[in-house]
C-alpha cells in the first residue's frame, strides 16, 4: 500500500518521500545529499543583456556553488550510474539568482502527483531494497518517467565534476534590456580542451573520488564553465520538464558569461544558506511548470528540517 494517498502530493510530502527513499538520514538533504561547496567568480559576456536585464547575470560577482551527487536509489534503470548536480549563486544580496542544474536535460516527473508516485514506488521494503516489480509496473504505466534514466544510461557521466555538462530543466521567462521577453533554458558547459577529453572517457565513479578529483583540480588551477542560454521558440513546451525542446542541442544559444571556480569552501557555508530556486533577480522570471512551483516550497521545507 502506498505511503501517501493518490492525488494528495504536496511539497512537504515530496521531501518526506525523498528522505524515506534515502533511508531517512538525519538532517540530510532530501536529494543530492553528497556534495562539495566551492566558491569563485562570475564574468558576464557582452551579450548577456541581449537575453536578460537581470543584474545577477549582466554584472560581475562572486559565486557560491555546490557540486553534488544524487545518492537516492532509482531502482535498476541506470544500473550504477548517478545524476550529478551543480547549484550556483550569482549576484549580490539585492540582485541574487540561485540556479539549480543537473547532468541530465530532463526531470523524471511531469507533475507533483507523478513525482510522489515515482518516489513511493521506490520505497525500500523490509529488506532495505525497493521492489523491482513495483518499479517496473509504475514505469510501464508512466513511460515518460524513464526519459531521465534513459538519458543517463546512454550518456554516462565523465569522471569529473569539472568535465560534466549541466542543465536547468525548466523554461525560464527572461526579459532583456529592451523589454523583450522569451523563454530560455540554462546550460552549463565545461571550458577547455582537456575537459572535453575527460567527457569522452566516460565511466562510473564514486562520489568520494569525484570530490577528491575536484579538490585536486582546484588546488592547481581554476575550473571554468560557460553559462549558456538556450533560446526558446513560441511553440516550445514550457510546462513539461520530462521532454526536451525540439532540436535543443543544435538550436541558437547565447553565452551569458563564465563561471570560474577558484577554491573549496566549507560545506557548512552551502548547508547554512542553501540554494533557493525562488531567488531570481528581476529579468529572470519563475518557470510555469508544476515541478518548479513545488521545488520552490520543497527546498524551503527541506532546509528548515536540516537546521
Amino acid at each position: 500500500m502506498s505511503l501517501f494517498p493518490s492525488g494528495t502530493a504536496t511539497p512537504a510530502s515530496i521531501v518526506e518521500a525523498q528522505q524515506a527513499v534515502l533511508g531517512n538520514p538525519p538532517k540530510a538533504r532530501a536529494s543530492f545529499a553528497k556534495g562539495r561547496c566551492v566558491r569563485g567568480t562570475y564574468i558576464p559576456s557582452d551579450r548577456a543583456d541581449e537575453v536578460t536585464k537581470s543584474r545577477s547575470f549582466t554584472t560581475p560577482s562572486r559565486v557560491l556553488a555546490r557540486f553534488s551527487v544524487d545518492g537516492g536509489p532509482r531502482g535498476s534503470e541506470t544500473r550504477d550510474l548517478t545524476l550529478r548536480g551543480f547549484s550556483f549563486r550569482l549576484g549580490d544580496d539585492e540582485h541574487r539568482s540561485d540556479i539549480l542544474t543537473q547532468s541530465a536535460p530532463v526531470h523524471y516527473a511531469r507533475t507533483l502527483d507523478q513525482m510522489l508516485a515515482f518516489l513511493t514506488s521506490r520505497m525500500p521494503g523490509r529488506d532495505g531494497r525497493p521492489d523491482l516489480e513495483k518499479i517496473k509496473a509504475f514505469s510501464t504505466a508512466n513511460p515518460e518517467t524513464l526519459r531521465q534514466a534513459n538519458y543517463i544510461a546512454t550518456h554516462p557521466p565523465p569522471p569529473s565534476f569539472a568535465g560534466t555538462t549541466y542543465w536547468a530543466v525548466h523554461a525560464f521567462p527572461a526579459t532583456n534590456s529592451k523589454g523583450e521577453t522569451q523563454f530560455i533554458k540554462f546550460k552549463v558547459v565545461p571550458v577547455g580542451s582537456e575537459l572535453a577529453a575527460i567527457g569522452r572517457k566516460a565511466r562510473t565513479i564514486s562520489a568520494d573520488v569525484l570530490h577528491d578529483d575536484l579538490k585536486a583540480r582546484i588546488a592547481t588551477r581554476d575550473i571554468r564553465f560557460s553559462l549558456m542560454a538556450l533560446l526558446g521558440r513560441p511553440d516550445d513546451p514550457t510546462q513539461d520538464v520530462t521532454i526536451r525542446w525540439p532540436d535543443e542541442d543544435s538550436r541558437e544559444a547565447v553565452r551569458l558569461g563564465t563561471i570560474v571556480i577558484t577554491a573549496i569552501e566549507a560545506n557548512e557555508t552551502c548547508d547554512t544558506s542553501g540554494f533557493d530556486p525562488a531567488n531570481l533577480a528581476e529579468g529572470i522570471g519563475y518557470p510555469p511548470d508544476e515541478i518548479f512551483a513545488a521545488r520552490r516550497a520543497a527546498y524551503a521545507d527541506s532546509l528548515a528540517q536540516r537546521r
